[in-house]
């Protein structure tokens, strides 16, 4: 879709009610049979209202917050907001501020603003008054601290009528259900018909469900609200306060978590752990990590296990993480920190140190200090060479390109809704195990530069425009993508993608920066300031490039001052 077509678009007046009811009606044809009765009761009486009911319903639960100023409600498209409200409130779709929203009191004070609130003070002790240059945060604690709610809603309502929206639980798992998570939201629809973003059609008839069981959808939202619980209590309790929380919530967990929610749940512990570090907790935080193996906990249990004095179980770490990395980063840390936990009285360097030390350099005007990498491909292009960036996105366009109808193949269940932009296994070991045969049989398939390039063009053509997780639609893409095709060999490449398929959460990162070549041959080149580091991954396919045979070199930057 062109600008000029995409400044035309506009949507209908009520464009929200249909994707709301797109919602509803999709969840009960893939999840009807897991929906528990309370939620079953929503959808009838949500039917039974009347239009202007159920779009101002659906305001109000599309917004942040629950709670809403009568006054300040204005929605054209809405013929009569007054009986819509009414008509909310006797159907238990919303309810009028009273004593029992207590327990949610700083919500309903933050409606007001700070002049607000000070008028309401004024009102109830016109003779101890704050300072009127105190914070709004401060005054409502204040306010919370000296008077009861009964007291402080009263003072609100009469100020302006508010109501707080109904069926709050209940939408929320229309939404989670719907999207999987609780990321994506109703405004997919909106990019999706403004032309913001063109989705992969699927079938519908295709579909998986996320959740085969109601279980399965308790434990992945138990643990996503917990993850969100724990970003708001870090900046208010003490760390050891969120700790006690953290390991009394996890030592409730059933043994048999679900297995949808388990990479949740790593990626929590990892999180947690990682913050307790921060804090300056080593052995709570080592207490958080032993609750997975998954990456990077081993690496940080190996680091705290040393530093509290626990050699052995240290080296122990580092030996089980040579046996059986995970990824790069797993890989080179265990043999660097074995050897420095052997090696007491010798300085140990990093294996990434070592590979930095001993690359060549080239010297570059200290002008380009803030673009390290365009510098050098200046560099080249004076040299005579061609030059482009090749680091991630290239490789992933062609993997994106050559793959794309695996990818989103409905048919290894890993699509569930068709406003989805990442299979849900995409950065897990089920996206290799489900379409090796098909990915082998692809590579088959391209057995020559002629047909690499054919699929690449023919689908760029097709798809140009459409959400791929790995395709970013730069302008250079097919240029960039052709010339990596153009320079090493069809098996090369083969064994570069089937590397990636392996691990695309770790593998689709680390690529060098740059592709120089010219009548005499080629190189990827990884360039690094004088300030840069060499990572693992990076470290990683610098090996993999040298045993394919692919040519690639690590390039230092020196500065030209003059």
């Amino acid at each position: 879709m062109s600008s000029s077509e995409q400044a035309r678009t506009e949507l209908p007046p009520k464009y929200y009610l249909e994707y709301f009811g797109f919602v509803l009606d999709f969840v009960q044809k893939m999840y009807g049979h897991i929906l528990n009765e309370p939620e079953k009761e929503f959808l009838r009486s949500y039917n039974a209202l009347s239009e202007d009911a159920r779009c101002l319903f659906i305001r109000f639960s599309n917004r942040r917050g629950a709670f809403f100023r009568v006054n300040a409600l204005a929605y054209t498209e809405i013929c009569d907001i007054p009986d819509a409200i009414t008509e909310l409130i006797e159907n238990g779709f919303a309810e009028v501020l009273s004593e029992q929203h207590a327990h949610r009191a700083p919500e309903v004070l933050n409606l007001l603003s700070k002049p607000e609130l000070l008028l309401i003070t004024q009102a109830l002790a016109p003779v101890i008054m704050p300072p009127k240059a105190i914070l709004k945060a401060d005054l409502m604690r204040w306010l919370l601290h000296e008077y009861s709610f009964k007291v402080l809603y009263e003072a609100v309502d009469a100020l302006e009528p508010i109501v707080k929206v109904g069926y709050e639980i209940e939408v929320m798992m229309m939404k989670f259900l719907f999207f999987g998570n609780r990321h994506a939201d109703m405004t997919e629809f909106v990019v999706r018909d403004l032309g913001h973003v063109r989705f992969q059609s699927f079938d519908e008839d295709q579909l998986s469900v996320r959740f085969a069981t109601r279980k399965d959808a308790d434990d992945k939202l138990m643990v996503s609200l917990t993850k969100e619980t724990f970003y708001e209590l870090k900046d208010e309790l003490p760390p050891e306060e969120i700790y006690d929380w953290f390991m009394n919530w996890q030592g409730g967990l059933p043994d048999d978590l679900s297995l949808v929610a388990l990479p949740s749940y790593r990626q929590l512990v990892l999180k947690v752990g990682a913050w307790l570090e921060r804090k300056k907790l080593p052995e709570q935080a080592l207490a958080v990590y032993q609750l997975t193996d998954h990456a990077p906990s081993r690496e940080r249990r190996a680091r705290l296990l040393h530093r509290m004095g626990d050699v052995e179980e240290a080296l122990a770490l580092c030996d089980d993480m040579m046996a059986h990395p995970q990824n790069a980063d797993e890989r080179f840390f265990a043999l660097d920190f074995r050897e420095k936990i052997l090696n007491k009285k010798k300085r140990s360097t990093r294996r990434t140190t070592q590979a930095l030390q001993a690359a060549g350099s080239v010297q570059i005007p200290i002008s380009y200090r803030y673009q390290v990498e365009r510098g050098v491909i200046e560099y080249y292009r004076e040299q005579g060479h061609n030059a482009l960036f090749s680091e991630n996105e290239p490789w992933r366009a062609l993997f994106g390109l050559l793959f794309w109808d695996i990818i989103y193949d409905t048919n290894v269940q890993a699509i569930h809704h068709p406003l989805q932009r990442v299979p849900s296994d995409f950065f897990l070991p089920d996206f290799y195990f489900k379409r090796h045969s098909m990915l082998k049989a692809r590579i088959i398939e391209l057995d020559s530069k002629e047909a690499i390039r054919e699929t690449i063009r023919q689908t760029y053509t097709d798809k140009f425009g459409t959400t791929n997780v790995l395709v970013g639609w730069y302008p250079e893409l097919l240029e960039a993508a052709l010339a990596v095709v153009e320079l090493i060999t069809p098996t090369q490449l083969h064994a570069v993608l089937l590397e990636m398929a392996s691990n695309l959460q770790e593998n689709t990162r680390g690529f060098p920066d740059l592709l120089v070549w010219d009548d005499e041959g080629y190189a990827f080149v990884e360039v690094k300031s004088p300030t840069d580091h060499l990572s693992a991954r990076q470290l990683h396919w610098q090996h993999f490039f040298a045993d394919l045979g692919v040519s690639s070199k690590i390039l230092r930057v020196e500065w030209i001052t003059d």
